[in-house]
């Protein structure tokens, strides 16, 4: 199974390949538990996670277990929402992405 941000990163390509040093210029704050790095991975987690609850729910309401329709309709519009959201934030990472190199440039 492929790792989470392995996906993420492939759905980017504008991160993939290309090494601008600007990671041996900036210096990482906050690592640990609270590092950005972290909180992405955790956001992706969540993202990820409320989809399978989706599917998860989907499931069993086709096999005719007692999941109730509202629960399924709630899941799936949960797990688009965050999906959105998690868009959202990719599109803001690759315009500021896009700022910095401008500026060096």
């Amino acid at each position: 199974m492929q790792n989470r941000i392995d996906l993420l990163t492939r759905a980017m390509p504008e991160f993939g390949g290309r090494d601008t040093g600007i990671a041996k210029q900036v210096p990482v704050i906050g690592e640990g538990e609270n590092s950005f790095g972290n909180t992405l991975t955790k956001a992706i987690n969540e993202v990820s996670d409320a989809r399978d609850r989706a599917g998860d729910l989907t499931q069993r309401f086709a096999a005719g277990e007692n999941v109730e329709l509202h629960q399924v309709m709630a899941a799936g519009e949960e797990a688009g929402l965050a999906l959105d959201m998690m868009i959202e934030l990719r599109n803001k990472m690759v315009e500021a992405y896009r700022s910095v190199i401008a500026m060096q440039s």
